[in-house]
């Protein structure tokens, strides 16, 4: 059976980043608390940027946040936070981090 696409997909994503994720993740239930803070923390960097600009980081912001295991991200020292906040491969926005202006 072939996957029927949206408009969006058909005229713009065909072949990129947006088309597994249509086919994997878009508008299916999150049962697990990890993925479930995994697309929080993504959506919250998205704020202001394109969700491909997301989709194109967000394999490394799982190996940057230990694949969002909540336990181990609770946990974070400073010293881990503001490694992330050096990270390229990331969005780095000390707004979007809860660091605030300090």
């Amino acid at each position: 059976m072939a996957t029927t696409y949206c408009e969006f997909i058909r005229e713009k994503g065909k072949g990129t980043v947006h088309e597994q994720y249509h086919d994997t993740e878009y508008g299916y239930p999150i049962h697990d608390d990890n993925l479930l803070f995994a697309r929080l923390v993504l959506e919250i960097n998205q704020a202001g940027l394109s969700w491909e600009t997301i989709l194109k980081k967000k394999d490394h912001f799982f190996l940057a946040y230990d694949q969002f295991e909540i336990a181990k991200v609770a946990k974070y020292s400073d010293k881990k936070k503001e490694k992330l906040l050096q990270d390229p491969g990331i969005i780095r926005n000390r707004l979007k981090s809860g660091g605030g202006d300090s």
